[in-house]
């Protein structure tokens, strides 16, 4: 999906038939699946089904068995790149089309480039078809097609083949010398290969126009020679001779010197050239880089990344000319775009980038985009990762992120967790992501998998002590459990170490009376995960977390903040039958009802209080306290409520009304009933739209007609009832 806006129609209902594959397919009896009905796709969206499997991860063996019928998928562009497939696989489901371009780059699954290229080729149409082949990243065990029966079958035999890109596979002097056989060859990529002359291309001199020949380490031929191979080449336009220029396994000196004598010498030397890419090129000068400009005007694109000359005054005056290098934006911006696949070129890309967005105050989704280039490109390394995600962080801080394409932040944060999952231990890595997540819009407003996310951090937690760190992950673990539904929340409920964790942060934090946003945020994250959650519940009470509240209320009587966060789980285990019977302590209870009473108190403590009292209060049977203290609660709490002031600020969310259900039976005492109908009335009167509708929906608008209606109800019970069912009603007038 573009990254900047909204998936197109044709994509989204190829996304559900991606979901919705084991639905509409059958199994063969080798397992493979089968498309069930007779739909003939369109070629293109044919083509374009494949591609999205292969982005999603779910093209296997398995799935890539509904290609083999090629009257519903005919496939011109097959694109597995990176995708586990097996060389039988390939040859029933890949083999039988007409293709016109295959990108099977990185392909796990054992399929080798003799695999296919055979494959291929038992296929007459492809024999000439095929244009584009890419199979950067495999293994080519050749000597396969010798020994077997396609002992006369090599990349030759593809005779329309324009592009072919090898670049990191075992590709060597022998199979060069077959596909420069190739009669309309005009791309060749074979970096990182094993070839040690360059020669072989003289027999396509007249048709390739494009030759990538990034670090070829064991090219073994003089400057004069290799020089004179490249003077022949006279229709390459684009030329790539660069090298990595972190490697030590060759000092490339031969290769250094080719391309020095090719900037300071003649324009007659690749007469063609428009594009020259000499990045790592550690030993070439200004001055051959002034003299290869000056000589040659109609040059549009010149790779300089990591030489140490592209501050070369002379590139300035270039207006139309296009520089990957260090001394500007643009040349950092064009080598991210140009060198996704090149790591060592990305790591000093993104060096430099985060240099120049250290005080970055604008919003740059431009930038950011080319920075989730790299790190999906690059995954597994440590070194891209660790400074991408310091410049996730440079563009995203502050206000930054709202400018932002929701899209384009929803897979930033893919990329970070991501991150976070491959070095768990790397700190500074951690701390970047952190970092980047610390934002209330991040969490709050843009779309990503959060459960995934909770559990990554939680882990994390589980293993790092450090106080900003510490702050950082809890606070993320705060509103992530609060964004996470009932299920998610109930899964993460079941592993008692979170609840471990967590209390061992309050604990920290009580026994010195700090009051910092750590403690908030770990008080807050408690607080959401035992909303309506038995197990968090019990964890909670078994790993003592009841007597550590009960000491923390005590020690924190002048904070309110934390007094509310408090009363707040302490309610949850309240509305919750089963926890019932473990808050039945008498001095507990009794510094809950002073913090009722207490008018000094703001409204949001009192309100708490309020509602464990009630819940409690609302059950005789489960009462086993002195029953005078059950009388002055009930007394406390109709008296304490009716003093309350109207609240303009939202204080709490509910997941459901469904706790509240009992409190409103016209059986219960007056007491009771207030504290739950003026908290419906709250949260009504504050978010109108979603509270009315869940107390339609889960059915309480009945039981306050019923409590409103009934002779025994009291009068100040009634009034809010009426309230209430009046907003309801005004709701369903403005919806109808």
């Amino acid at each position: 999906m573009d990254t900047e806006g909204p998936q197109s129609l044709c994509e989204m209902c190829l996304t559900q038939v991606c979901l919705l594959l084991d639905v509409l397919c059958t199994r063969r009896p080798d397992h493979t699946l089968c498309l069930s009905t007779g739909t003939v796709f369109p070629q293109e969206m044919a083509d374009q089904l494949l591609y999205l499997m292969s982005k999603k991860g779910i093209l296997d063996d398995s799935t890539l068995g509904i290609f083999r019928d090629c009257k519903q998928f005919r496939l011109r562009r097959a694109i597995i790149r990176s995708c586990k497939v097996s060389a039988e696989a390939f040859r029933l489901a890949l083999c039988p089309h007409r293709l016109q371009e295959l990108d099977a780059s990185w392909v796990t699954g054992g399929l080798t480039g003799a695999d296919i290229v055979s494959g291929l080729a038992s296929n007459p149409e492809c024999r000439t078809s095929l244009q584009r082949l890419s199979l950067n990243g495999l293994c080519l065990d050749w000597s396969t097609l010798k020994e077997g029966e396609g002992g006369g079958v090599g990349f030759s035999s593809l005779r329309g083949l324009r592009t072919l890109c090898l670049a990191n596979t075992d590709l060597d002097d022998e199979v060069l010398e077959d596909i420069c056989t190739l009669p309309h060859l005009e791309v060749l990529d074979i970096s990182c290969c094993a070839v040690s002359t360059l020669t072989p291309l003289l027999q396509c001199k007249n048709t390739l126009k494009s030759l990538i020949a990034h670090r070829l380490r064991q090219l073994d031929m003089s400057p004069s020679r290799l020089l004179s191979v490249l003077t022949q080449l006279h229709s390459v336009r684009h030329l790539d001779f660069s090298d990595d220029h972190l490697s030590e396994d060759s000092d490339g000196s031969n290769a250094d010197e080719t391309v020095r004598q090719l900037l300071e010498g003649s324009p007659q030397v690749l007469p063609s050239l428009v594009s020259l890419d000499v990045s790592g090129r550690r030993r070439i000068t200004e001055t051959a880089v002034r003299a290869f400009i000056e000589a040659r005007s109609g040059v549009v694109f010149l790779g300089l990344i990591a030489t140490g000359v592209s501050s070369c005054d002379a590139l300035e005056k270039c207006k139309n000319l296009k520089v990957t290098g260090e001394a500007n934006e643009s040349q950092v911006c064009e080598a991210l775009r140009r060198y996704r696949d090149r790591e060592c070129f990305i790591r000093e890309a993104l060096v430099h980038l985060y240099n120049l967005t250290t005080d970055n105050d604008k919003p740059r989704p431009d930038m950011l985009k080319l920075v989730l280039s790299g790190m999906q490109s690059h995954p597994s390394s440590l070194q891209v990762q660790l400074v991408a995600t310091a410049c996730v962080f440079n563009l995203t801080t502050q206000n930054l992120c709202e400018a932002m394409p929701v899209p384009l932040l929803s897979s930033t944060v893919t990329q970070l967790l991501l991150a976070m999952e491959m070095f768990p231990r790397h700190t500074q890595v951690q701390m970047n992501c952190l970092l980047a997540l610390c934002s209330d819009y991040m969490l709050q407003d843009v779309p990503f998998d959060k459960y995934f996310a909770a559990t990554l951090v939680i882990n994390w937690l589980s293993s790092h002590e450090d106080p900003t760190l510490q702050r950082m992950a809890v606070a993320v673990i705060s509103v992530l459990i609060a964004k996470l539904s009932p299920e998610e929340t109930a899964q993460l409920s079941k592993d008692v170490s979170i609840m471990k964790q967590l209390l061992a942060i309050v604990q920290q934090k009580a026994m010195v009376g700090v009051v910092d946003s750590t403690l908030k945020f770990a008080l807050s994250a408690l607080w959401n995960l035992t909303d309506e959650m038995p197990t968090a519940a019990r964890n909670f009470i078994e790993c003592q977390g009841l007597e550590l509240y009960e000491e923390v209320l005590e020690s924190y009587c002048t904070e309110p903040s934390v007094q509310q966060k408090v009363l707040g789980l302490l309610n949850n285990l309240a509305e919750l039958e089963e926890m019932q019977s473990d808050l039945m302590d008498e001095e507990l209870l009794e510094h809950v009802l002073s913090l009722l009473q207490d008018a000094q108190l703001e409204v949001e403590v009192r309100y708490f209080a309020g509602g464990i009292l009630a819940h409690l209060a609302s059950r005789p049977k489960v009462w086993t306290l002195d029953e005078d203290l059950r009388t002055t609660v009930l007394a406390q709490l109709h008296s304490s409520i009716m003093t309350w002031s109207h609240l303009e600020r939202e204080m709490v969310s509910y997941r459901s009304f469904q706790p509240f259900c009992p409190l409103l039976q016209t059986g219960q005492p007056p007491g009771v009933q207030l504290w739950a109908v003026w908290a419906i009335h709250l949260v009504c009167s504050q978010n109108t739209p979603h509270y009315c509708s869940m107390l339609e929906e889960e059915g309480g608008t009945e039981l306050l007609k019923a409590l409103a209606a009934h002779s025994d109800t009291h009068h100040d019970v009634k009034g809010l009832s009426e309230k209430i069912m009046s907003m309801v009603e005004r709701h369903q007038t403005q919806n109808s």
